[in-house]
């Protein structure tokens, strides 16, 4: 690991991060900048999401797959972008079905910030990505720890939302115990499944699953009180 782990969340981590093949990802991401690669998010930014959220934080978690690998995109939140870059296509359809959705006007950039400090884990499912070369660091360790994570939320007793876009995301569902005993209806938590916002599959059924007046309306429901999607 090349950034520090925020303290909530070491309990959850410090395990994992014991392991070999968790060392073993840290001295291959130090071999790959030290060969003159570039790799997003910058280093102080790869943990965002965990920085942002506090593990007893959390309310929602959305998970995506890996960070963009445009220059100046990723940020350490999944689907999230900083202020003045051009919102992805992914991001737009979200904004769209936010509108739909809530009849609420979306933000007016693409950082997400505002949902993270919410309690919206906004979670890569790996980490870090070599520029230019998208999915290039699945595989090398990320998943067990960010595994760690979803577990970590999901093996609490309070009630929380996991929204899950894509097969990728339900994949990932499907390594973590107690998130498979609440996709089956078992437990505290609420799992929302629809296909992605990428353009490729947005019209399959992601617009018009109302993902984020179902989360409120959950969260309300159970005393968590809703997220304000439309902050600033």
């Amino acid at each position: 690991m090349t950034d520090p782990v925020p303290d909530s969340w070491k309990p959850a981590l410090d395990p994992v991060l014991a392991a070999p093949e968790a060392r073993a990802l840290g001295g291959w991401l130090r071999e790959e900048e030290a060969a003159g690669k570039v790799v997003y998010p910058p280093r102080g930014s790869r943990l965002k999401a965990l920085d942002l959220t506090p593990l007893d934080a959390v309310k929602v978690v959305i998970l995506g797959q890996d960070p963009y690998h445009g220059p100046g995109q990723a940020m350490g939140l999944s689907f999230s972008v900083p202020q003045g870059v051009k919102l992805p296509p992914s991001l737009r359809n979200i904004y769209k079905e936010l509108a739909a959705d809530l009849d609420a006007a979306p933000p007016r950039d693409g950082d997400l910030t505002p949902w993270a400090r919410q309690g919206v884990l906004l979670l890569n499912n790996t980490l870090t990505v070599e520029q230019g070369q998208a999915g290039s660091h699945a595989g090398r360790g990320w998943d067990a720890i960010t595994d760690a994570c979803v577990a970590a939320v999901a093996a609490r007793d309070v009630p929380s939302v996991f929204i899950l876009w894509g097969s990728h995301a339900q994949a990932k569902a499907k390594r973590v115990a107690g998130l498979q005993a609440a996709r089956s209806g078992a437990g505290p938590h609420l799992v929302i499944e629809s296909p992605h916002p990428s353009p490729l599959s947005a019209h399959r059924g992601f617009f018009g699953s109302k993902p984020f007046s179902r989360a409120n309306e959950f969260l309300e429901k159970h005393g968590r009180g809703p997220v304000d999607w439309a902050a600033r």
